[in-house]
């Protein structure tokens, strides 16, 4: 067994919750050691959403400038009926958002927010090993050896999970179930905008709602590429940790059922799909389970949660910031500052965890909640779309109308 007797911060898990954290805490001098269990550093999604309460903080660690050269800023988001293609509301984005919330509204691929954060935790001088999964960890008074899989032993001051839904440290703190599987599959797709019939591109983020489903698009690449969501219900799969596989557009279609037109024509152009399981837990209910003595949890690790508020890259980015401000502070034991970092970050994430799910039923309602739901949306417009209590910073204060922030 190789042993290394470095008073680190391991971190486990290299997606953008791990380097986020491990670029946070190396920017205020935490020592810090990435591990990552896959062989090479990849990322398989396509495109999230990033609002002002990301980006502000990206911002803040120096990368506004890497973020503007591979994002997308669009100008305005857009809600639409699925089944008739009318136009239930918009909120402007653009100037507005940067005004209001002192920072952009970007969408921006997963691979080049990872790949952005990745460069700048280099540059910084991080260490990263590849093929490396944290397998258990013993703590005695002084320090926390965490010993990996493939065999080696690292001292270390404190253990991070930041290693996703199906987490290898988690189960070290809380020993619960797997995440369960919410009974929604979501189809997604990259398609090269200048591919597309020009009345098929789009520079702006569109949402479309019906029957148990919903479709969001928006630029990403600069606004070269598209990239699609499709989320319908559907049944659980044979492996629950299957979650990205072939999607067939034939299955796609079928589940969408009758669709409007203009939705049908644009999911008709995209020619491939990719297919996944979502998977989630319980909202929150307490700071222990997100940090306990020297080990603690941080994005979908600690909160896995429903795509319907976009907000799961943005919600590990916050807890990368705070989880660094809080190991950095003074006059304290490293426990001492995860319990801070914990009852920082466990009730807005448990906000955002429950809107998301919330959302989820707007989204996907039938019958008088859908017919409320599109009323609201075209007599009020921007006083439901905008989500002030999110974008506004970590405040978890305040109570949205009953459909604040449908179209997230």
């Amino acid at each position: 067994m190789t042993s290394q007797k470095h008073k680190q911060v391991v971190i486990a898990g290299g997606g953008i919750g791990g380097l986020a954290a491990a670029l946070a805490c190396a920017q205020r001098r935490v020592p810090v050691k990435l591990l990552e269990r896959a062989p090479q550093l990849s990322e398989v999604g396509a495109g999230i959403q990033i609002g002002p309460n990301v980006t502000r903080i990206l911002q803040a660690w120096g990368l506004g400038a890497a973020l503007a050269q591979v994002a997308a800023f669009p100008e305005q988001l857009q809600a639409r009926d699925a089944l008739t293609g009318l136009v239930l509301g918009t909120l402007t984005l653009g100037a507005r958002v940067q005004a209001r919330y002192g920072a952009p509204y970007a969408t921006v691929h997963r691979a080049d927010l990872q790949g952005l954060l990745h460069r700048a935790v280099q540059s910084i001088g991080v260490d990263l090993l590849l093929g490396q999964t944290v397998q258990g960890c013993q703590a005695s008074e002084a320090a926390l050896q965490v010993n990996t899989a493939e065999g080696l032993s690292l001292q270390a001051s404190a253990l991070i999970g930041a290693d996703g839904v199906w987490s290898t440290v988690r189960p070290l703190l809380l020993g619960d179930a797997p995440a369960r599987f919410t009974g929604h599959l979501a189809y997604r797709a990259l398609v090269a905008q200048a591919d597309l019939p020009a009345q098929l591109r789009s520079d702006q983020v569109t949402v479309w709602m019906g029957p148990q489903l919903h479709v969001v698009h928006y630029p990403v690449r600069s606004g070269q590429w598209l990239n699609l969501v499709a989320i319908v219900q559907g049944s659980k799969p044979d492996q629950a940790q299957e979650w990205d596989k072939v999607g067939h557009t034939q299955a796609l279609m079928q589940a969408m059922g009758a669709v409007g037109r203009d939705l049908h024509e644009r999911l008709a152009s995209v020619p491939a799909w990719r297919q996944w399981t979502l998977h989630d837990r319980e909202p929150l209910s307490a700071p222990k389970q997100m940090a306990q003595g020297r080990v603690a949890l941080l994005g979908d690790a600690a909160h896995p949660m429903r795509p319907f508020l976009a907000q799961g890259a943005g919600m590990a980015i916050e807890d990368a910031q705070a989880l660094a401000q809080c190991l950095s502070a003074a006059d304290a034991t490293v426990a001492e500052r995860l319990q801070t970092y914990a009852e920082q970050r466990w009730a807005r994430n448990a906000r955002v965890q429950a809107r998301a799910m919330r959302n989820g039923r707007i989204f996907h309602a039938t019958g008088p909640v859908a017919w409320g739901r599109n009323l609201s949306m075209r007599l009020l417009g921007e006083r439901v779309m905008d989500v002030p209590w999110l974008y506004g910073g970590g405040s978890i204060s305040g109570s949205p109308s009953t459909f604040r922030d449908v179209a997230s």
